[in-house]
């Protein structure tokens, strides 16, 4: 037998993400009947999610939990949750910068920071890597603004836009900028560069895998002899870098590149993993620009050196994403910098069913 539970979300589209936003304070504490609520209510298990809100893709099965600051320096926790589309399955491991957008203006609309009369930074502790990024939208009397003439590869249409800064983003889940040790490994005769600056990466060069790294994602995720080879190269980066349960996983994410064609800087194509994103995510945005400008790595090599400040403007499927680079004063590592949009889509509830009895439901 199963109990339904009643679940206050709202819906929100953050970058070129989509996914349910809840208050920490309307889900259980204890992770497992969390996970399976969040499971139920996405849908999860079924590729096309048709029992639940979840939209059958990576990109719109995402779900962001904001709270109370639970650290000095913040005024909101973000706990990022990769509800997987085919498999029963929660991954808390990665973060995700395109629903990191909507943080902000949610965590304003749900009384959780107070907004400005113009402009409100929100500072998000993002409880998956420890780091915090600081949030700037913009508030005309005190509330917040959706509409506006920003445009960004991927998103039908313009929205106001939402500044992101990340600052020290280096060492996000491993604590190092280059885990291994090396700014460049051989794994499977191949040369790729295992990175962590927001998000753990192992990029390697389109051309040492047979692709010229212009390809849709749709002939990418078709090739399934280039997805097993990417998946190997994938797991023994994630080991080297001293990551667990790497093949259950989600990160590191791999991330072909090669030269741009378009006037950017570099043209990329980002893995989530197990299918090619259609447009390019934040977080990985943030580590290949990172590579960019660090000497040594493959990134480094196709770009050639780069000199701070410097907007790096990346190719992906949608069009291009641009990330802004700067040396700041008290800060290891460049800054990365970068605008998005997010828009409130619908607010409610959403119902999830549990099984009565269960160990889970006993620990409500």
């Amino acid at each position: 037998m199963f109990e339904e539970r009643r679940i206050p979300c709202t819906l929100m589209r953050g970058g070129t993400s989509r996914g349910p936003f809840f208050l920490a304070s309307h889900l259980p504490r204890d992770r497992a009947e969390r996970d399976a609520l969040l499971v139920s209510a996405m849908g999860a298990g079924h590729e096309l999610q048709v029992d639940g809100i979840g939209g059958g893709n990576p990109l719109t099965s995402k779900v962001a939990i904001v709270g109370p600051p639970s650290v000095p320096g913040a005024d909101v926790d973000y706990l990022f949750a990769q509800v997987k589309v085919a498999e029963r399955l929660v991954d808390t491991s990665p973060n995700c910068g395109n629903m990191l957008s909507a943080v902000g203006p949610f965590a304003i609309e749900a009384g959780l920071v107070c907004a400005e009369n113009g402009t409100t930074k929100v500072r998000i502790h993002n409880v998956n890597t420890g780091k915090i990024i600081e949030a700037r939208l913009a508030t005309p009397h005190g509330r917040v603004c959706y509409e506006g003439d920003t445009v960004i590869d991927g998103v039908p249409g313009a929205a106001a836009p939402v500044h992101l800064a990340f600052a020290d983003s280096a060492g996000a889940k491993t604590g190092k900028l280059f885990p291994t040790g090396h700014a460049t490994d051989r794994i499977q005769d191949v040369d790729v560069t295992c990175i962590d600056a927001a998000m753990p990466l192992v990029i390697i060069r389109a051309d040492d895998l047979g692709k010229t790294g212009y390809e849709s994602p749709a002939e990418l995720d078709a090739d399934r002899a280039f997805m097993v080879r990417l998946e190997k190269i994938r797991i023994e980066a994630g080991e080297r870098m001293g990551l667990k349960n790497v093949a259950q996983s989600v990160i590191p994410k791999p991330v072909l590149i090669a030269a741009p064609r378009s006037g950017g800087t570099i043209a990329a194509r980002y893995f989530m993993p197990a299918s090619c994103h259609k447009a390019f995510a934040i977080t990985g945005a943030v580590g290949l620009s990172t590579a960019c400008a660090k000497p040594g790595t493959v990134a480094a090599a196709l770009v050639g050196p780069l000199e701070l400040p410097r907007t790096v403007a990346i190719e992906h499927p949608s069009g291009r994403l641009e990330i802004s680079l700067e040396t700041q004063a008290g800060h290891v590592e460049p800054v990365a910098s970068l605008v998005r949009t997010a828009r409130r889509l619908f607010e409610g509830a959403v119902f999830a069913r549990i099984e009565v009895g269960s160990q889970r439901a006993d620990a409500a």
